[in-house]
């Protein structure tokens, strides 16, 4: 065994921020669900038929997704009973529409359409109808943020 002054201790990062937020919508049809509500989907039928999602499984990501406050459940006129509620975003969900569209451009990039037909989604911005990419910047200069020119730092108490 070598004695390497350099090897500093680490810190586990067990319970960081990454951590927590992928134990809570980490898991695929979390994420699938959530896309689908980006793309305007808000019944339950839609979910299902859209994602071809075994019923009792979109019934327990739902309330999950429900429970910690990502999607709301409201009422809506008329429907059958089962259907009679709709899943919107809530501010806490729309907050995560940078991440799902990084990793729809991140997809398009590295894994972008196949033979099969699967076809690439893009995002046109409303404002000027041009389609837009994501793009990360500082909130304080506006300057492009990239993993070369960023480090972490942890908040002392």
């Amino acid at each position: 065994m070598t004695d390497n002054a350099e090897a500093q201790p680490r810190e586990p990062r067990g319970d960081d921020s990454v951590t927590r937020t992928l134990n809570l919508v980490g898991e695929r049809w979390m994420m699938l669900i959530l896309r689908e509500a980006f793309f305007g989907v808000h019944r339950y039928g839609q979910f299902a038929q859209n994602l071809g999602i075994p019923r009792p499984t979109l019934s327990n990501r739902l309330g999950k997704l429900v429970d910690v406050g990502l999607l709301s459940r409201e009422r809506y006129a008329g429907g059958p009973i089962r259907s009679d509620y709709e899943y919107r975003l809530t501010q806490a969900g729309l907050d995560l529409f940078p991440a799902i569209q990084i990793l729809m451009a991140w997809g398009n990039t590295y894994l972008p359409d196949d033979p099969t037909g699967r076809s690439t989604v893009t995002w046109t911005h409303d404002v000027c109808g041009s389609p837009t990419h994501p793009r990360l910047t500082c909130d304080q200069c506006g300057e492009p943020v990239t993993a070369h020119n960023v480090h972490p730092t942890r908040d002392t108490p």
